[in-house]
């Protein structure tokens, strides 16, 4: 049954070790409640003795202990009720919730020692009582219990080890390195110590054969518990998170960072939260100061630590913070949670839900908080994981709108100064009724763009999106503060009226003189594109390629197909420039030619030049080099 319950056999040390907190903690409230009590409260502490000889390994702690009926009641259950009876309740729990409830009702903690003991036996005396308890037991749905005069406060267990068995991920728990292992692991912000009694301590043996000089055997004696080493405290008991502000240093915090996130610079913030009420935690979050080189991976192991009442349960909780935010570093400590916890439980526990909810806003909100405090340390952040956390604009409609307030986006206003989109509408030109983008590979080609043409000549400002998330959250979010988000690159540009501006008339009068030029490139070109119309965005190009106001960008379909989601293929519209010389010299070709032959090879130039223009590729490359040649050729 225990082997069910757990993956990992290393954790029994863990839970004994918990155990043992908890009943200091008792103690301790016990001392503070009951003046009269008579107990020992000078020197709390949990203590591990290993006998390599014997195989034996004891945890003793000096805390509030167990009277004989609590000995009975509370660690006999799972002996009393049967091992059977329990996987049997254990399977008829419909939940993984009932689950979790019944391991806490059980004590399961306690029993995972039989994991990596074949025998168990635990001596115990309750603070304030005379005479103590010595429960044994095999593991085998039995144990034996006694009274006993001689038992010191607080309770021991004492584990007989199986052999170490590699195979069995059994380790060999009489070796010192490996019990300081686990507990720094597992139990380092402990509040009591954890000692480790060293060797020369453990009650070895003494020569007693010789009893011809007494004297000099006493003083020997003395002598060598004189040179006995001190016990070694194993955990640190900084529990930093627990500490008010004031009472740790930056450099305190540092270190912990460094512990946690392996990292050897200094974090960029320090955020931390503690809730009280009706559930209470502590949280303890670092914001790095630049982002791993596995970020994107897909096994990237999140940095959150989550501990229950100061114990270590598990490394990466992915259930704390969303995958967003995977970046952020630290630990948090929950009051209430049973230390019986899957990932699986977590995903589900109603608290765990309200704290991603709470500790999600306190990120966000640290980070705009930082925005306006410290932009030196925001442009860091921003340089570093905005990709990131551009992806919660995609999957976190809650904080969405926080999320946008605290990202910044690179613009053609300047090259340095990457601008809000609340700073991009406050400049926004009188009759202007979009926020303007265009996404690609890189600043650079986004500027060389056509498509950025007409909106350089009017000195209107576009935001310039090179990620990859960029693609899709602009269409999840659709508009700021009324303003929708447009694509230069999508349907028809309209930038108002200018002094300059051709009257509507000269307009309806190149849409007539092209018509003809439109209709039989469209047929030409065939499949290739949806539609062959006059451009207002272009200005110097001949010609650019453009997606229906409503269609998928090709980096956007190639982004899904990539995921093994099939989209189907969006036609595109050739847009083409009339006041360019290429555009009216085809024009006045087709108008004066009975022989079209050769201008259809001109038309797929024209439009092969469009695709490469925005970043494509021309549907046969090939073809479309020997196309260019020739026409060199003949022009030389």
């Amino acid at each position: 049954m225990i082997h069910s319950v757990y993956s990992n056999k290393d954790v029994f040390l863990r839970e004994l070790v918990s155990n043992a907190s908890d009943a200091l903690d008792k103690l301790r409230l016990a001392a503070l409640r009951d003046d009269t009590l008579d107990a020992d409260v000078s020197d709390p502490h949990i203590e591990i003795e290993i006998d390599a000889e014997s195989r034996t390994l004891t945890v003793r702690d000096n805390g509030i202990g167990m009277s004989y009926d609590e000995v009975g009641r509370l660690i006999g259950t799972i002996a009393n009720s049967g091992t059977a009876k329990f996987a049997q309740e254990l399977r008829e729990a419909q939940e993984e919730a009932g689950a979790e409830g019944l391991i806490g009702q059980f004590g399961v903690g306690f029993y995972s020692g039989f994991m990596v003991a074949d025998e168990m036996t635990l001596l115990t005396r309750r603070a304030g009582e005379s005479q103590g308890t010595r429960w044994s037991s095999r593991g085998e749905g039995t144990y034996t219990l006694a009274r006993v005069d001689d038992a010191p406060q607080g309770t021991s267990v004492t584990l007989h080890l199986k052999p170490a068995d590699a195979d069995d991920q059994l380790h060999d728990y009489t070796a010192d390195w490996t019990i300081k292992q686990i507990v720094k692991r597992y139990s380092d912000f402990i509040t009591w110590p954890i000692r480790l009694v060293p060797q020369a301590a453990r009650g070895g043996a003494t020569d007693t054969t010789d009893t011809s000089d007494t004297s000099d055997a006493t003083s020997d004696s003395a002598e060598s518990a004189e040179a006995a080493p001190e016990p070694e405290t194993l955990n640190s008991m900084k529990a930093l998170w627990a500490r008010s502000r004031d009472e740790v240093s930056d450099d305190e915090y540092h270190e912990l960072y460094k512990h946690i996130s392996h990292d050897w610079r200094e974090p960029l913030e320090t955020v931390r939260l503690q809730a009280e009420g009706t559930f209470e935690y502590q949280a303890l979050l670092f914001l790095p100061s630049h982002a791993p080189h596995d970020l994107y991976n897909q096994n990237y192991q999140r940095g959150v630590q989550l501990y229950v009442k100061r114990v270590f349960i598990m490394d990466d909780c992915e259930a704390l913070l969303p995958p967003y935010l995977r970046f952020v570093k630290g630990v948090v400590d929950a009051a209430d949670l049973s230390l019986n916890v899957s990932r699986e439980i977590l995903q589900q526990d109603r608290h765990i839900r309200m704290m991603q909810r709470r500790l999600t806003k306190k990120v966000v909100s640290t980070v705009k908080d930082m925005m306006t405090a410290a932009p030196d340390r925001y442009a860091t952040f921003w340089r570093e994981f905005g990709a990131v956390l551009k992806e919660g604009l995609v999957t976190d409609s809650d904080n969405r709108d926080t999320l946008l307030a605290v990202s910044s986006f690179a613009t053609t206003r300047g090259e340095d100064e990457p601008t809000t989109l609340k700073a991009y509408l406050e400049r926004m030109k009188d009759g202007q009724d979009a926020v303007y983008y265009l996404t690609g590979e890189s600043r650079q080609s986004i500027e060389n763009s056509p498509h950025m043409e007409a909106f350089r000549a009017k000195g209107i400002e576009v935001l310039l999106l090179t990620d990859p998330v960029d693609e899709v959250w602009v269409d999840a979010v659709g508009e700021f503060e009324g303003k929708p988000l447009r694509s230069v690159a999508k349907g028809e540009v309209d930038l108002g009226a200018e002094d300059d501006e051709k009257a509507d008339g000269e307009r309806e009068k190149q849409s007539e003189e092209y018509a003809g030029l439109l209709g039989w490139m469209k047929e030409r070109l065939g499949e290739e594109v949806k539609e062959v119309r006059l451009s207002s965005r272009l200005t110097v190009s001949p010609a650019c390629i453009v997606s229906d106001a409503n269609d998928l960008t090709p980096a956007l379909e190639n982004m899904y197909r990539a995921m093994g989601q099939e989209v189907p293929r969006a036609l595109r519209i050739l847009e083409l420039n009339p006041d360019h010389q290429l555009v009216k010299g085809l024009n006045q070709a087709y108008n004066e030619r009975a022989d079209r032959a050769g201008l259809a090879e001109t038309a797929e130039l024209l439009h092969g030049l469009a695709v490469l223009a925005e970043g494509g590729r021309p549907k046969e490359p090939g073809r479309f080099v020997k196309l260019v040649a020739d026409h060199l050729e003949r022009a030389l």
